[in-house]
């Protein structure tokens, strides 16, 4: 179940939440004991720390045709990076292998978090 930063700060304030729907009734009440006993719970990676940027250029770099390479290593540069890789890698049909890539490097990073956190990783 996700936690957010509203329910958290909810919980911590202790506002009454009975007049909310079952569903958000629910939220808070695990944002309570998130809380209440939060060395029980382990907190899930950041952005920054999955880091998609680095995923693109990674990705970019291993490109075979060298134009196709230099073209995504321009458009994730500056502002608007994430919209123009994308428009790049439909433009270059390479999207399914873009989407592999990038699952793949989430899966490893979910691994790591895994052994880091002696939590059992299934597949």
């Amino acid at each position: 179940m996700l936690v957010t930063s509203d329910d958290l700060r909810a919980a911590e304030d202790e506002k009454p939440f009975d007049h909310l729907p079952e569903w958000e009734q629910e939220n808070r009440m695990t944002a309570l004991d998130v809380v209440e006993n939060f060395e029980k719970y382990i907190e899930l990676p950041t952005k920054y720390e999955i880091n998609e940027y680095e995923a693109m250029e990674d990705f970019s770099i291993r490109v075979s045709d060298q134009g196709k390479q230099d073209a995504l290593l321009r458009a994730i540069k500056g502002k608007g990076a994430f919209r123009r890789f994308k428009d790049k890698i439909i433009d270059f049909e390479i999207e399914d292998q873009w989407y592999s890539y990038r699952d793949e490097r989430f899966k490893q990073i979910t691994i790591k978090w895994c052994h880091k956190n002696n939590i059992k990783y299934i597949e």
